[in-house]
């Protein structure tokens, strides 16, 4: 079998969060089988994770090049996880993958949420005397839960994600073998080489997108999510509409422009929502201070802002309301409507303030698994503080979150920044003082970070970048082209053999 991501980007971590991913430098089935057993249960409902055997780890890092394995213990493996996982109660078969890495053997173990959970498995899985235990992921260990714990895991029985279930109704024909190939290439996955006009559902089954019924196999929704031109033909009114009122809504209600409605799968909605919103609407003012060589380049909506809101809105969306996505623009404002509203888990307190949403349950979290591995979405609860760092950074209010007690939709205000919206374009005595102070004084301590790190090492890469700040590439890049149009930094050769230079360094 083939895995279905990219092994370089796991072992990086990029790919999946660090509590999702747990490294072994030899076989010790008693610890692997505790830590499937706490993927299987996936108490936090994060989807799963993968156990690498063969890997040593520093810090929760992979250290290259790989230890490995000895190719001759692959075998003995392989027929010890057959008993093993018949110790599982109720049974559980994680998937097992041999992969070559730095010339070295390896294993890699993909956990994915169990559909008949909570599972029990032996303390020692090994010993002669079993005492059976559930397990759950508490950071990055694997641990018994106690009281509540014990008694919120048990009540997840039966409560399968709806992304993350069969649909009868799917049939293998509408999936798309371009969507998918497409995907495939972009996450470097192996199983791009397979054609999928022959094995179709050969790669749909090592993806984890079938789920067994006695019947046979059904697909599940989040393929169609996914890798369906159409998905809306499975989950009504799956689209997102664009409103624009020129004068507001209130002003003049009957003056509005209706684009046509945006369909097409999860990725496509996605890329050409925000096709249209900058084509459209989003609008740059450069300025050029007297006193100074370097322009200040502000935005009514800075883009990275409305591309997490965006993305929010699609991945966290309950997908069983037949109710589309509704943007609409004014010129004071964008909104971002979703159904249904936060989860109960998350205090209304936190919803008011509009900061970090964090929350113990996710909605669709195979659909979020597919949109982080193609750099869309970068993790649990960093959308809205990202949404808020880049407002902030663009000179912009904060955005407002609201729903209602009973949680039933999610409206997102994002402000247009204000010299926009009164119409000024030429800076009065104020703004141009505060555009001439030292910018990099401005920057959020990621960026500082970025900059030093280019200050070390003119070479450095976006991938040690995003390595040493932990957050992922898309947003370094991000950062990377924001302190280009400060003027602070400028890239010199091409994008293998170029460096960075320092140009404001006050």
């Amino acid at each position: 079998m083939r895995l279905p991501i990219n092994i370089e980007e796991l072992l990086n971590g990029r790919a999946v969060e660090g509590d999702r991913l747990e490294y072994k430098t030899g076989w010790n089935p008693d610890a692997i089988y505790r830590t499937i057993c706490a993927f299987a249960n996936d108490f936090d409902e994060t989807g799963g994770g993968y156990i690498v055997v063969g890997v040593k780890e520093e810090n929760g890092r992979a250290i290259r090049p790989v230890a490995g394995i000895g190719p001759d213990q692959i075998e003995p493996i392989e027929k010890d996880m057959v008993g093993f996982n018949n110790l599982i109660r109720p049974y559980y078969q994680p998937r097992l993958y041999v992969e070559e890495v730095d010339c070295k053997t390896i294993l890699i173990i993909k956990v994915s949420p169990g559909e008949r959970r909570p599972y029990k498995v032996p303390d020692q899985i090994t010993a002669k005397q079993k005492a059976y235990n559930y397990y759950i992921r508490y950071n990055s260990s694997s641990i018994v839960p106690k009281d509540e714990y014990e008694r919120e895991l048990i009540n997840l029985a039966n409560r399968m994600p709806f992304d993350d279930r069969g649909n009868d109704d799917i049939k293998l024909t509408d999936i798309s073998p371009l969507l998918l190939h497409d995907y495939l290439v972009k996450v470097k996955s192996s199983l791009a080489d397979i054609s999928l006009t022959d094995h179709m559902e050969d790669v749909l089954e090592q993806m984890d997108l079938l789920e067994p019924v006695p019947e046979g196999k059904r697909i599940k929704n989040v393929a169609a999510m996914m890798f369906a031109e159409r998905p809306d033909r499975f989950f009504k009114q799956a689209q997102v509409e664009i409103v624009l009122f020129p004068e507001g809504r209130e002003k003049n209600p009957d003056n509005l422009i209706e684009v046509e409605p945006i369909r097409g799968s999860v990725p496509t909605m996605i890329r050409d929502t925000l096709s249209y919103l900058r084509t459209n609407v989003i609008k740059k003012q450069i300025i050029k201070p007297k006193d100074r060589e370097q322009s200040i380049t502000f935005y009514n909506y800075p883009y990275q802002a409305l591309e997490e809101a965006v993305v929010n809105s699609l991945y966290h969306r309950d997908w069983t309301i037949r109710e589309p996505i509704e943007i609409t623009v004014e010129p004071e404002r964008i909104s971002i409507l979703s159904f249904s509203g936060p989860n109960h888990t998350i205090p209304m307190e936190d919803v008011r303030t509009g900061m970090s949403l964090r929350s113990r349950r996710y909605r669709n979290r195979r659909l979020g698994e597919f949109l982080k591995e193609l750099d869309l979405t970068e993790g649990r609860a960093t959308g809205i503080p990202t949404i808020q760092d880049e407002l902030r950074e663009n000179g912009s209010p904060q955005a407002i979150i609201e729903t209602d007690e009973e949680r039933t939709y999610f409206l997102m205000d994002i402000p247009c920044h204000p010299d926009f919206f009164a119409g000024r374009v030429i800076l009065n005595s104020d703004v141009t003082k505060d555009v001439t102070k030292d910018v990099t004084k401005e920057l959020s301590e990621r960026q500082q970070l970025i900059l030093q790190l280019i200050k070390d090492d003119a070479f450095v890469t976006t991938n040690d970048m995003s390595q040493k700040t932990g957050v992922a590439t898309r947003t370094i890049k991000r950062d990377l082209v924001y302190l280009q149009e400060l003027g602070i930094i400028d890239r010199k050769g091409g994008r293998k053999e170029g460096h960075w230079v320092i140009i404001t360094d006050k």
